[in-house]
This record gives structure tokens, C-alpha cells and sequence, in this order.
């Protein structure tokens, strides 16, 4: 039986050198997020939101024009550093 990610990091790579990690609950999450904000405006250069579930009172936005790659990588509950 294939293991299943306990949550996706999303490492979002800025034009400018900047590194910036976001994490989703599901792929689904990400895809959706991913389908529905970024690439619809992907050459603008309007701050759009990018969803921070897991800090409470904290939120992101960026510049979709700015973004110049996407690492995604599954993270497995029996995989967290100890």
C-alpha cells in the first residue's frame, strides 16, 4: 500500500533570490490555489494572497510576475525530524 503525504511544502522561488515555503494540506489544496490564483495572473505584477494555514495571524502576498519556479515536496508524518 503507497504512503500518503501527511501535507505538501510548496517552496515558491522569487525572482529576487528569495525563498518562501508555504504548506498545503492536500495537493488538491495546492492545485486548486495554484489553478484558481497564480497562473490566471501570472504576468501581472498585482500582489495576489497566498493562504498560510498553519500560522495563525500571519499572511503572505506576492507579485505573481515575480515567481520563477515552484518546488513542491510531499512531507510524511514518519519522515519529521525527531
Amino acid at each position: 500500500m503507497p504512503r500518503s503525504a501527511s501535507e505538501y511544502a510548496v517552496y515558491l522561488l522569487m525572482e529576487s533570490g528569495h525563498r518562501e515555503e508555504v504548506r498545503f494540506p492536500t495537493i488538491q489544496e495546492f492545485q486548486k490555489w495554484y489553478s484558481g490564483e497564480l497562473m490566471p495572473k501570472a504576468a501581472s505584477d498585482d500582489f495576489i494572497n497566498v493562504p498560510i494555514k498553519n500560522i495563525s495571524g500571519e499572511y503572505m502576498v506576492l507579485r505573481p510576475s515575480r515567481v520563477v519556479a515552484i518546488r513542491v515536496e510531499p512531507i510524511f508524518s514518519s519522515s519529521i525530524e525527531r
